[in-house]
């Protein structure tokens, strides 16, 4: 079946830049942006029990736009200074492209994959020598922590903010031919709202390997997957997978 709409789990990109838009004009695709979890931020002092010293770390790593959002509040609670050598690598351009919110951009050292890159964790390797901040919520996403142990490279997690569902009544229905999800608090969020909701003829789209563990673990059918070589970001997997159906 051909896609028309797409729901994506995410607040809608402030940026008019957001590649994502790229889908719109390109394929007539109707996009829905809208946040399945809420955030609850933690505050500087219980970051400050997690024994996290900011000016400690060479490098960040976010994956999303939240944990920009958190760590640049929790820098400024405990009245540290970002240092301009502080190197960021980030998940996809989209998110890289937010920290323009925070920092003077051209001048720092901000990382994301790129078609030479495969994926972040190509990066990553490639500097092993940081010492790095991994910024999370409570409730982990990603399996960044097991690929940094895997390769002995050094570092810490900081839970900067928990996550909680969202009120979702709003959206009457979920009836959209794909659904993006970026966590698995998301799929929780899906049945916490809508518990009798019926996957049918929804295709499912997943970014890492823990989301994509919840959707079938919630008996969902994955039909698009991210990161992969073939697609680092959700914009790029998503768009191979409507450029495959739409032209049949």
């Amino acid at each position: 079946m051909k896609v028309k709409s797409i729901l994506i789990s995410q607040p809608e990109p402030q940026n008019a830049r957001s590649p994502y838009y790229d889908i719109t004009d390109k394929y007539g695709v109707s996009l829905t942006f809208r946040q399945f979890i809420q955030v609850e931020m933690v505050m500087g002092r219980e970051v400050r029990r997690q024994k996290i010293n900011i000016d400690e770390f060479t490098a960040v790593v976010i994956t999303s736009r939240t944990a920009i959002e958190n760590f640049f509040r929790v820098a400024e609670e405990l009245r540290v200074n970002i240092s301009p050598n502080l190197k960021y690598f980030c998940v996809s351009e989209a998110i890289a492209l937010y920290l323009q919110k925070f920092i003077t951009y051209r001048k720092r050292k901000v990382f994301f994959p790129k078609v030479k890159d495969k994926t972040m964790y190509d990066i990553l390797v490639k500097h092993k020598s940081e010492k790095y901040l991994f910024l999370r919520s409570d409730v982990s996403n990603s399996d960044i922590p097991e690929f940094f142990a895997k390769h002995k490279i050094d570092f810490k997690e900081a839970v900067l903010y928990k996550t909680v569902s969202a009120n979702l009544s709003d959206l009457a229905d979920v009836n959209f031919d794909i659904i993006a999800f970026f966590s698995p608090s998301g799929i929780k969020s899906l049945f916490e709202n809508f518990p009798d909701f019926k996957q049918n003829n929804t295709r499912i789209a997943a970014f890492g390997s823990s989301t994509k563990e919840a959707v079938e673990s919630a008996g969902l059918r994955l039909d698009i997957e991210a990161p992969t070589p073939q697609a680092p970001s959700m914009k790029m997997a998503l768009e191979n997978y409507i450029k495959e159906v739409n032209r049949k």
